[in-house]
């Protein structure tokens, strides 16, 4: 009885490890996403063991009258779903600057400011080296008066990386 026992979970063992996904060792791309107002960032994953990752993302924006980046790293976890779904959340933050120039005679003014970031999503793995994500990333801002940064924001988006 004990040998039957000690067989059927030695076997459960097996086909739950054989159900798990492996993560790719690297990923580079797009976010596409409101981010605060600074549109799309480059992306980059980074795999730290077979269910944990890095991402480190950056946006830029130039215009006539204003400039500035945003640069946020998040630790995620990646569980899997079904077939080639995963789920994944995370946790980090970042840091940002931008100027404005009001040629209208308004002020100019900039700040540099840094943020706490969480990070909920889901990803689907394709058999070719893509990988498609939409995520969930709720922002808490601190910085000077002159933006309006200090509260909480929410960034969605759609993430398209090549993976290698």
């Amino acid at each position: 009885m004990k040998k039957l026992l000690l067989l059927s979970i030695t076997l459960l063992g097996f086909a739950l490890s054989s159900n798990a996904q492996e993560i790719s060792k690297n990923a580079l791309g797009l976010r596409l996403g409101d981010s605060d107002g600074f549109g799309a960032e480059i992306s980059y994953q980074h795999a730290l063991g077979d269910n944990n990752r890095l991402e480190l993302d950056l946006g830029w924006r130039d215009g006539k009258n204003y400039d500035g980046f945003k640069l946020a790293g998040l630790y995620q976890w990646v569980f899997p779903l079904e077939g080639n779904f995963n789920w994944y959340v995370g946790a980090g933050g970042g840091l940002g600057s931008f100027s404005v120039n009001n040629p209208g005679g308004g002020d100019d003014f900039d700040d540099t400011f840094f943020f706490l970031a969480g990070d909920i999503g889901i990803e689907y793995n394709f058999d070719i080296p893509l990988l498609l994500s939409l995520d969930f990333r709720p922002e808490l801002g601190f910085g000077d008066d002159s933006y309006d940064n200090n509260d909480l924001d929410f960034d969605i988006a759609l993430g398209i990386r090549y993976q290698f």
